[in-house]
């Protein structure tokens, strides 16, 4: 099993490259960095995590100049996002955007990408959280098509385009791979449906037991990544015996002083399941 971490890249912290490049150093396979484009003041939806929302949600640099930058701090390390709110971009850009990183970094995005869960957030984007996972299925489903053809085409309901040229296309073939976010009761279909795997968090609902149902209904392989996974090693072992690819645990945002701490305690519960 693969190990990484999860990272809100603040302004007022340690940058993405150097970030990046300290990662690589010390042997972790990928770094992901969660994406808000801001949060709205009236804070009406309530976050999933508790009454406070931590200030890092609304402070953090665009996702995809924080890939940039990682990518180009670094040679080995997996770079990649979690989650990219697709359902508030616009697909033709975000394919260009995800191509072109995959391209000047020889391969190594990771797509993950959610539908999230700040109405406002989502409203102020144009998009109606009613209709938000059908939305972001197409969305999805013609990236992936911009990437594969050279000539890409995408009949739906909420996205519509003919004929278009797009380069460069990904290192990657046939596109970087996507993972879904997400742990509601439909999610693993959306898996199933047009992605390369499933990017659930630790304390989703019944993780394990949902792992072990993908792979029942599966028809290809798919990988699965787990976010949010605390720093004890029966833990990774769990998720090692359950087949999952890579595990990856957020840092704390803040100067490198602050990350570092929360990065030893990673490193010493992964040594401790694999002898290093």
């Amino acid at each position: 099993m693969e190990y990484g971490v999860g990272y809100f890249p603040t302004h007022d912290g340690i940058g993405p490259g150097p970030l990046a490049r300290k990662l690589e150093e010390r042997g972790q396979d990928a770094l992901f960095f969660a994406e808000h484009t801001h949060i709205p003041a009236s804070r009406e939806t309530p976050w999933p995590g508790g009454a406070d929302l931590p200030r890092k949600y609304w402070h953090t640099y665009d996702l995809f100049v924080a890939l940039t930058a990682a990518a180009s701090a670094t040679s080995r390390l997996r770079v990649g996002s979690g989650v990219c709110l697709l359902i508030q971009r616009d697909p033709i850009v975000t394919a260009k955007e995800v191509a072109s990183i995959d391209h000047l970094s020889g391969g190594r995005m990771e797509f993950g990408v959610g539908a999230g869960w700040n109405r406002e957030e989502m409203a102020n984007h144009g998009t109606d959280p009613r209709t938000r996972m059908a939305l972001l299925g197409e969305r999805i489903q013609a990236m992936q098509a911009i990437w594969s053809q050279e000539e890409a085409s995408f009949a739906g309901e909420f996205v519509s385009f003919d004929r278009i040229w797009s380069a460069p296309k990904p290192a990657q073939k046939p596109w970087p791979p996507v993972y879904i976010g997400g742990g509601g009761p439909t999610v693993l279909d959306r898996v199933l449906a047009y992605g390369d795997g499933w990017f659930p968090q630790w304390h989703d609902r019944d993780v394990l037991a949902r792992i072990a149902e993908l792979t029942a209904r599966a028809d290809r392989h798919l990988q699965v990544q787990v976010l949010s996974v605390p720093p004890d090693p029966k833990v990774l072992e769990q998720l090692e015996r359950a087949g999952v690819h890579r595990a990856s645990m957020w840092l704390p945002s803040g100067p490198w002083s602050v990350v570092e701490r929360g990065l030893e305690r990673w490193e010493q519960a992964i040594n401790e399941v694999t002898g290093g």
